[in-house]
């Protein structure tokens, strides 16, 4: 079943009911306002902005986006750009583009000009949608880029140089366009967080996507009564995939503009929210601004918070303990996946296991896993393999890139590049990306341990462990150390909090500064890395 279906299906059988809630609480408007298709709720004076939009009309605007489209040639196979900020149209757009049969391409919004030009070149994109807040990037490339390409603004005040979407979009039917879908027509490409250069471009079905919604439905026991608190980037699948469990059901969700504990705690009182997605930073700034007093659980209306997931990196075991000592009651998962298996949930903890807190769990529905050795052989439980997977989730290729698909891609099997092991009951933890482990003197060194081992420690809000050139050892285990606001951390008390750690595993080198994540959560080691290596740094004396 195409995607697609599940957005006509919800229009008619919750056609009046909420979809989409938008809230910016960096926005004051005291007015209300009303048009048919957005409602701007203002009750009791200045408050945050919020407009919403309901089933039936978010079907609509992706149909006249859709027929908008077909207007100007687009059709099935070929692909559209996506570049905008998490709002109400995001998703509207994204879906006119489905219901063309053109394959979807949504951009990063932290690229550059040139990576934006670079990126919808590589996907032989004919049409580019973009946001306010990408008028100077785009405006930049526009004369190269703009040459063979529709450039459609997506906001208020069009550029001269683009055309205004909502304008030309109100002239078009909003009835469906006849366009036959089938599950093994392309979807979508999304790009991966390009760590090591240029992102690659990671081509899905619709089986992929369709997939993906069934499996969060299942995974997270979402029912239509769920209220589902969405945060991150719209671009990437884990948020896109996570609100997917949404679109299966009919519930409503809302996208939240900002991550700080006061608007999060906010939006889940006020929209009575159940399921709420966090990555790492902001659990731990929630966590942060409860222990120091600042945010107050009693002045929340929070009973209905069932569920609190984490994924996009490796979650501590110390991090969800510390959780429930504030939330007993809320349910706790977290999900695996890549870009190349659409996202989260080729392995899944389950909301049923707090005693696997650390795993990242079993197989998803609809997934098969093996863990393997370099030579592709299945490894002896217990071991560490790298983690492969198999399913309908998995990408077609790399688009255009024939040499890197084959490096992944072998008989069906997708390898992650990351080291994991299982235990006796079939629970995969993972250890480690394959490129990020550290060998130091013959052993292999697998920083996540050492992180979830220190992120632990009363006064450390954030670690992350690379490995640095050494003469002798080959390499040595350096930990970047972010010390909690307000927190003084001696070199002294993080050296005596690692004896607890076998003496090899033990951080040679403690950098006290900010830990980078990108936009997903996940630690920019390569940046570490580039600033780090070759840099003269404070050497922390082993003992015992």
């Amino acid at each position: 079943m195409p995607i697609t279906d599940l957005l006509e299906r919800n229009a008619k059988l919750y056609g009046e009911e909420t979809a989409l809630v938008e809230i910016n609480p960096e926005v004051q408007e005291p007015r209300r306002v009303t048009w048919r298709e957005y409602e701007l709720i203002q009750p009791g004076g200045p408050a945050p902005y919020r407009r919403e939009i309901t089933w039936a009309v978010f079907d609509e605007k992706a149909n006249r986006a859709a027929n908008l489209l077909l207007s100007r040639g687009i059709g099935k196979g070929q692909k559209v750009a996506l570049l905008m900020m998490n709002c109400l149209e995001w998703l509207p757009v994204y879906f006119g583009i489905l219901k063309t049969g053109a394959v979807a391409v949504p951009l990063n919004f932290r690229y550059t000009a040139q990576e934006i030009a670079y990126c919808v070149k590589l996907a032989d994109a004919d049409i580019l949608f973009f946001g306010p807040e990408f008028i100077g990037r785009v405006e930049e490339i526009a004369p190269s880029i703009g040459r063979e390409r529709l450039l459609f603004f997506v906001g208020d005040a069009c550029p001269s140089f683009a055309e205004d979407y909502h304008r030309a979009a109100a002239n078009c039917s909003s009835t469906p366009p006849k366009v036959l879908i089938d599950d093994e027509d392309e979807a979508a490409i999304y790009y991966s967080s390009g760590t090591t250069g240029f992102p690659k471009a990671i081509l899905l079905r619709h089986a992929a996507l369709a997939q993906s919604a069934r499996m969060e439905a299942v995974h997270h026991e979402t029912t239509h009564e769920d209220v589902f608190l969405c945060i991150p980037p719209l671009y990437h699948t884990g948020a896109k995939m996570h609100w997917f469990g949404s679109l299966f059901t009919g519930g409503k969700a809302v996208l939240l503009k900002g991550s700080s504990p006061k608007a999060i705690f906010e939006a889940a009182s006020t929209e009575g929210c159940t399921i709420v997605w966090l990555l790492v930073p902001w659990a731990q700034d929630i966590l942060a601004a409860l222990d120091r007093g600042d945010l107050k659980l009693s002045d929340y209306q929070l009973s209905q918070w069932r569920l609190m997931h984490i994924g996009a990196q490796p979650v501590p075991p110390s991090l969800v303990k510390r959780w429930w000592s504030y939330f007993p009651h809320h349910k706790y998962d977290t999900n695996y996946g890549l870009s190349e298996s659409t996202g989260p949930g080729c392995v899944h903890l389950g909301v049923d296991h707090p005693d696997k807190v650390g795993a990242i769990g079993i197989p998803g529905v609809g997934w098969q896993v093996k863990l393997v050795d370099d030579q592709d052989q299945p490894v002896p439980q217990g071991q560490v393999g790298e983690l492969c997977v198999k399913g309908n989730g998995v990408m077609v290729c790399y688009y255009h890139d024939e040499k890197a698909t084959q490096e992944v891609l072998r008989d069906g099997w997708l390898h992650t590049g990351d080291m994991a092991r299982q235990d006796p009951e079939g629970f995969i933890f993972l250890v480690d990306r394959k490129k990020d482990v550290v060998i130091s003197g013959g052993e292999n060194i697998y920083p996540v341990q050492i992180e979830a081992f220190l992120a632990a420690h009363p006064k450390i809000h954030d670690v992350a462990v690379i490995g640095l050139p050494d003469q002798r050892l080959g390499e040595i285990a350096a930990a970047v150390i972010q010390v909690k606001e307000g927190m003084e951390c001696t070199e002294e008390e993080v050296v005596a909090f690692c004896e607890g750690l076998p003496r090899y595993k033990r951080p040679r080198k403690l950098i006290f500064a900010p830990v980078p994540r990108n936009a997903t959560g996940k630690i920019e080691k390569p940046k570490l890395r580039e600033q780090y290596c070759g840099v003269r740094l404070v050497e922390a004396q082993n003992k015992g």
